[in-house]
């Protein structure tokens, strides 16, 4: 205890294994404690699990034995940091025996029930408002739950001695609560865990602690955290690194845009013509370098249960389920089922994006073309304008090693694990070369670098459906260097059109024709578009320029900040994950920012933008 509470008073994290198996874990000098006392007589599984994941949290046995040891334990810490902080609260959970029984009448399921124990004096009102209105916030399948306020003499469990005497809880200032849960997320008559009620408990409980210790340090100590996110865990326990490095070293096997793009777009395109489009055309495909089945293996075999922190245990498990998706996609690699997994992916294109596509391709002239007199440069000049961007940020970040790589094998421009590859025969229209520029190395390369200079790895790797937000910043990085033209919007817009009409079940050779004949598509463009969409059994992934880019000015117009999405290759639905952990000091300051954004331009742009700028707008 004596070495606990030196380091506590040091400022420095304490883990510790204690008799019983019990834990204690204090990230740093912080004003509470979350404690829960595992039972004797009755199996309790997952309710510790509640608390696992907070930056002071202490499980302990029950057992007669070990109650001086815990209370002791217990004062030490008290002591030390109300010392520290001017006053202490502790928060006690423990489960009833078996579920309340509060049923949805409608939908005939178990709510979430919670009873907070006040004592009768020494109330911390704010601190029990807050956190009853926080867990009345937690749903379990669309049920909310109900939090009763019960005062007692005994904020604690029955039949369990109080962890500290009434005399120091005066001496050291200190506030007890009590928390009951119903052990929704466990079968009431085999113990059985419900992992993803679990799970979802865990994280509306872990807020809720956190708010409710927000307003606890306000109002009761000389701790002022910034926000109530910032009171959560910093130190990263050993097994989170050890699923971000095994997650990382799948995705890193995994080349799976290369690997599912044609090698004979050229020659493809060739044959189409010279049968007048009558005939569809036949891919050929890299060989796929991995075993589908051996990587899913591995990836069944990390340890995700290890994770106590509920917002990387959700962010991880998200992963998992996208690279098991896309395992199963290189499995099915030209088959009916890798266009079913491309939905899953990719999700449906809804009725408001597929008639927002429409419109544009109905107001913006088949005709438009890009600024007049504007010469084309070949891939050797593209590739040198690129090689010099990517200098301009290795002034900063030293170690970058990105490369700028001319391929015979693709058609266009593509950017894999921080490379990009450009198409030995592309001729890009002067007039766009920036845009592209910042579309590829200002977004694509950006973020991965980005990503690579945080701790973990899953942010140059990217996080499940990162996509949508990549290739809307990408866009939008077009439009801020005023190079989103009205052919390039048209083109995005043709993409949605085409992978719309792919999900009802039209051929290469209809979409093809409805694209060039209907929307006035060049021959070539629309050939192109199409064997995007079409390509390894069907892949949607291009409705999501358009639909990234809608999502993005969303973003932007309610007043959403660039900086947290330029953190790593993220979504927008991470934002919150993403400053909570910045908050908490485990992600770092974001690395490199787009050069374009110290241009006046840009920033105008982005103004507007704000201040209601739509889609129709932006060309």
């Amino acid at each position: 205890m004596r070495d606990v509470c030196h380091r506590l008073a040091e400022n420095k994290q304490v883990r510790r294994t204690l008799p019983g198996q019990g834990r204690l874990h204090i990230d740093r000098k912080l004003p509470f404690l979350c404690l829960y006392r595992r039972p004797l007589r009755k199996p309790d599984h997952g309710t510790d699990r509640l608390i696992k994941g907070e930056a002071s949290y202490l499980l302990a046995s029950s057992a007669p034995r070990h109650k001086w040891g815990i209370s002791s334990l217990v004062q030490g810490v008290v002591q030390t940091l109300s010392n520290i902080t001017g006053a202490f609260l502790i928060v006690e959970i423990w489960s009833t025996e078996s579920p309340v029984s509060i049923i949805d009448p409608e939908h005939g399921r178990t709510a979430p029930s919670f009873r907070i124990f006040v004592p009768y004096n020494r109330i911390p009102s704010e601190t029990i408002e807050s956190l009853k209105n926080a867990l009345a916030r937690i749903t379990v399948s669309k049920n909310k739950g109900e939090v009763k306020t019960v005062y007692t003499h005994r904020p604690w469990p029955e039949r369990l001695p109080p962890v500290l005497t009434t005399r120091d809880i005066i001496k050291y200032n200190c506030f007890l609560i009590g928390l009951e849960v119903s052990p929704i997320f466990r079968d009431p008559d085999t113990s059985e865990i419900y992992p993803l009620v679990l799970k979802k408990m865990h994280r509306g409980i872990s807020r809720a602690f956190k708010q409710a210790a927000y307003e606890f340090s306000h109002k009761r100590t000389t701790v002022r955290p910034a926000n109530y996110k910032s009171l959560g865990r910093r130190a990263v326990v050993k097994a989170v690194w050890e699923v971000d490095q095994k997650l990382a070293a799948i995705s890193n096997e995994l080349d799976f845009l290369l690997v599912v793009t044609p090698v004979n777009i050229e020659q493809s395109w060739n044959k189409f013509r010279s049968c007048r489009f009558k005939c569809e055309p036949v891919f050929f495909y890299r060989p796929i370098p991995v075993d589908p089945s051996v990587l899913k293996r591995k990836l069944y075999e990390i340890p995700f249960d290890r994770i106590e922190d509920p917002a990387l245990s959700l962010m991880f498990h998200e992963k998992l389920v996208e690279l098991e998706m896309k395992l199963s996609m290189l499995r099915d690699r030209n088959t009916r089922n890798f266009f079913f997994g491309s939905m899953q992916l990719y999700g449906e294109i809804d009725d408001k994006l597929a008639g927002l596509a429409q419109k544009i391709l109905e107001q913006i002239s088949p005709k438009s073309h890009e600024l007049s007199g504007s010469k084309r440069i070949n891939a050797r000049a593209f590739a040198a304008m690129a090689r010099e961007e990517i200098e301009f940020y290795r002034e900063t970040a030293h170690g970058m090693n990105c490369q700028v790589i001319i391929r015979d094998d693709i058609t266009g421009l593509m950017v894999s694990n921080g490379n990009l590859f450009i198409g030995k025969r592309v001729r890009i229209p002067e007039s766009r070369a920036e845009a592209l520029i910042q579309h590829e190395v200002g977004t694509h390369v950006l973020t991965y670098v980005n990503g690579r200079d945080q701790p973990f790895q899953q942010l140059y790797c990217g996080l499940a459906s990162c996509d949508e937000l990549q290739e809307g910043l990408a866009v939008l990085s077009e439009y801020l260097v005023g190079g989103l033209s009205p052919p390039r919007l048209r083109l995005l817009a043709g993409r949605v059109m085409a992978a719309r009409m792919l999900i009802n079940d039209a051929t290469f050779i209809e979409t093809f024709g409805e694209l060039h004949f209907h929307h006035g598509f060049s021959q070539r463009t629309a050939y192109i578009i199409t064997s995007r969409i079409f390509r390894s059994g069907g892949f949607t992934k291009d409705s999501v320029y358009l639909r990234g880019l809608v999502s993005l000015v969303k973003y932007i117009r309610e007043g959403g900040d660039l900086s947290p999405l330029l953190v790593g290759k993220i979504s927008i639905e991470d934002v919150p994950v993403i400053k909570e952990l910045q908050l908490r000091k485990i992600l770092k300051p974001t690395l490199l920012k787009p050069r374009y954004l110290d241009s006046q331009q840009a920033l105008s742009r982005l103004d507007d933008l704000k201040n209601g700028k739509n889609i129709f707008n932006l060309i």
